[in-house]
């Protein structure tokens, strides 16, 4: 940038020279360092107990996804859509409701629903030809 900064000053006399080398010396100026201060010791916080997993919020949750996945398999199954994976994994959940397994159920449900919303995404997309 410095290379394309031109300033064309007409010398009036030893004044104006003075004042170009007045302004030229005034931008290397190097401006007093600030003190910064001095940081203060925090004590560090002990750590903090992981939250109780209430054993009926988990059972809820989990019948509530298997209720989702339930009902996204049949809108999939509906439209033609349903992947074979989906299906596999509605019925991995429900056995894992049936031997009362939140965990898995939740988990089972979640990847029903995922791969039955793919599937109803998928026909979006043209068919191979």
């Amino acid at each position: 940038m410095l290379e394309k900064l031109w300033i064309w000053v007409r010398p009036a006399g030893p004044v104006a020279g003075a004042a170009v080398l007045a302004m030229a010396l005034a931008g290397c100026a190097v401006p007093e360092p600030v003190k910064a201060p001095e940081p203060v010791a925090i004590a560090p916080e002990p750590p903090k107990a992981p939250p109780a997993v209430d054993p009926t919020a988990a059972s809820e949750e989990a019948k509530a996804l298997l209720a989702q996945a339930e009902t996204d398999i049949q809108r999939a199954r509906a439209r033609r859509a349903l992947w074979q994976k989906a299906w596999e994994s509605l019925v991995a959940a429900r056995a894992s409701a049936a031997a009362r397994d939140d965990a898995a159920t939740a988990s089972h449900a979640r990847r029903a629903s995922e791969l039955a919303q793919l599937g109803l995404e998928q026909l979006a997309y043209p068919a191979v030809k």
